[in-house]
């Protein structure tokens, strides 16, 4: 009966190396594990051996019935060896199954042993057995097995003893078959610690790569959140103060507080639809399936827009020929970096002018947004930005980090705030694993 000693989650250091066999792995087989390649080659050294010592074996027994039973012997250890050797897959289990069959098998080399001496080739033949059951069965098997061979290097010693160097040979052999089992059970038992070892090193992976998908999920969902829901309600927050205003005022004219109110509807049914934006993004992710997305129209569109909502003159400039058209995915981080660098402008710039600048190459795509505002403070900490709620920046950064891009964001030599972003192949479907805040600052150059 094997013994375990618990300790902890594990095992007792203090029980000894032969107090227990490792036990398999839940998920690695025999068959499919390098104990198989171990096994069939040490059946393939035993078959060598076997045809190797068989004519000894029959040089020295008498004619008729006795040589007619080694060579029988010979033939059926031959076979057996080679059987296992081919067709390991199939037959390791009845192996397994059933120890008898390799007690079998012992007992027709050591009929053909005790006919061939101890000096012969058949004498190596017998170190496989023990090696065998070591691989096969663990320490108890290993000790029957080695135990059984040693009793037929001794009676087949009795048997030879007459002749000079039989006891060395002999001695020699039970010494190799003793190494040979210890041998045996030492790599099994390394191969299956090993086996458990790789199936918790996989299973933390895999736990560590939920919590990863996990996390840059949240963020993404932060990130899209602010950029659009968080946005807009904050705009119908604005747009229902004025309209309280407004109401509240005795020389309110209707004209003036029905639009209000307008202001207020659409806030609120733009809030409505980019929520149902998100929760399809949610349920079913297009970035794969979304056609490209003509990047200068878009822009020119943003920059009419905030224009017009905010009064603030805003140009975009582009190079002469026609800006790239980029995937999906590229695309959308892009036009939110931009918004949010616009509504920064609007929110804090104190700005009168703001220009778009896109740039394409067969290398990339380089966007610039620049305003004459107050600039940004310094120095631009990230990290004190997220605790104080404020994400714009932080989403940012992320966003060009999700593209593999690179953003800088400084103060311009004239006075305002300049932000660049530059996707390098943008068609790539780059996909980088999450970082801490404090990485994501790096890259931030103010």
């Amino acid at each position: 009966m094997r013994r375990r000693v618990r300790h902890g989650r594990g095992y007792d250091p203090t029980a000894g190396y032969l107090a227990d066999d490792a036990p398999a792995p839940a998920t690695v087989r025999l068959q499919l594990n390098a104990l198989q390649a171990l096994c069939r080659q040490t059946f393939a050294v035993r078959m060598t051996m076997l045809a190797l010592g068989t004519p000894f074996a029959m040089t020295n027994t008498a004619q008729g019935p006795p040589r007619y039973a080694v060579l029988a012997a010979a033939v059926l250890g031959i076979t057996a060896s080679y059987a296992m050797y081919r067709d390991w897959d199939r037959l390791a289990p009845r192996l397994l199954a059933h120890p008898t069959l390799m007690a079998a098998d012992l007992m027709f080399a050591a009929i053909l042993l005790l006919m061939a001496s101890p000096a012969s080739p058949l004498a190596y033949a017998t170190v496989c057995t023990p090696l065998l059951a070591g691989l096969l069965y663990g320490w108890r098997g290993s000790g029957v097995f080695t135990g059984l061979q040693l009793v037929v290097l001794l009676t087949v010693h009795r048997a030879w003893e007459h002749r000079p160097g039989t006891g060395t040979s002999t001695l020699l052999i039970a010494g190799f078959c003793i190494g040979a089992g210890i041998i045996g059970v030492t790599l099994r038992n390394l191969m299956f610690r090993f086996g458990t070892a790789s199936e918790a090193l996989a299973e933390a992976n895999s736990r560590l790569a939920v919590a990863e998908a996990v996390d840059s999920e949240r963020a993404r969902l932060a990130r899209e959140m602010h950029d659009s829901v968080a946005k807009t309600l904050y705009g119908l927050a604005l747009a229902a103060e004025a309209l309280s205003a407004t109401s509240s005022d005795d020389g309110a004219k209707p004209e003036a507080v029905r639009r209000q109110a307008t202001l207020v509807a659409s806030a609120a049914r733009r809030a409505a639809a980019e929520s149902r934006e998100l929760l399809t993004d949610l349920r079913h992710h297009t970035d794969l399936t979304a056609p490209d997305v003509d990047l200068r129209a878009e822009l020119a569109h943003r920059a009419a827009e905030f224009e017009q909502s905010t009064g603030i003159r805003t140009t975009l400039e582009t190079q002469s020929g026609q800006l790239a058209t980029l995937p999906h995915r590229t695309a959308h981080h892009l036009l939110a970096i931009v918004s949010e660098a616009l509504e920064n402008t609007r929110r804090h710039a104190d700005a009168t002018r703001v220009t778009l600048e896109a740039k394409s190459s067969g290398e990339g795509v380089t966007l610039r947004v620049r305003d004459n505002g107050v600039g940004l403070p310094t120095p631009l900490n990230l990290e004190e930005s997220a605790r104080s709620g404020h994400f714009g920046v932080l989403g940012m950064v992320e966003r060009a980090r999700t593209l593999g891009a690179v953003i800088h964001l400084s103060r311009c030599e004239e006075g305002g705030t300049e932000i660049s972003v530059d996707v390098r192949s943008p068609g790539l479907d780059y996909v980088p694993g999450p970082r801490s805040r404090k990485e994501a600052a790096s890259h931030v150059h103010s």
